[in-house]
C-alpha cells in the first residue's frame, strides 16, 4: 500500500465525525482508548501520529457504547456525515444492556430526557401503582 492509503488516527477520526475537534480526537488517543487490529497484529494506539489504513479494525468506548470500526478508506476531508460514514464500517454489536433496560423499566428514563409529559406522567402512574 502507498502512503496516500495510509492517514494519521486523529486526522482519520475527526474526518469520519467520530470527534467535533481534531484537538479532542488527539486528546483521546493520548489516553490510550483505542485499540487497532492491523494484519492479524492487535495492540493500542498512543500516539496521534500513528497511521490507519484500509482494513483496520479500531475498537473504542464512546460513552456507555463499544464502537468496533472497520476503515473503508483514509478521508480527504471533513464533509456531510453521508461521505463520513462511507470512510468506515460499523462492526459493533448492538447495545442490548440499553434496549433491554427501556424494555423492562418504563419508571427509569434516559438521564437528560427531560421532564416527562403529561401522558408519560400517567403512563408512569399506572405502572407504579400496578407494581405495588
Amino acid at each position: 500500500m502507498s502512503e496516500i492509503d495510509a492517514q494519521r488516527i486523529d486526522k482519520w477520526l475527526w474526518y469520519a465525525r467520530f470527534f467535533k475537534t481534531r484537538s479532542l480526537a488527539t486528546k483521546f488517543v493520548n489516553a490510550s482508548k483505542i485499540r487497532v487490529k492491523s494484519n492479524g497484529q492487535s495492540g493500542r494506539i498512543t500516539k496521534p501520529s500513528q497511521t490507519v489504513k484500509p482494513d483496520d479494525v479500531l475498537t473504542f468506548a464512546m460513552g456507555r457504547q463499544i464502537r468496533v470500526i472497520k476503515v473503508r478508506a483514509p478521508g480527504t476531508r471533513r464533509g456531510p456525515a453521508l461521505e463520513a460514514q462511507s470512510l468506515y464500517e460499523d462492526l459493533s454489536p448492538p447495545n442490548v444492556e440499553q434496549a433491554k433496560a427501556i424494555s423492562l423499566s418504563p419508571g427509569q428514563r434516559d438521564e437528560g430526557s427531560g421532564r416527562p409529559t403529561k401522558r408519560q406522567r400517567r403512563a408512569l402512574d399506572r405502572w407504579r401503582s400496578t407494581s405495588e
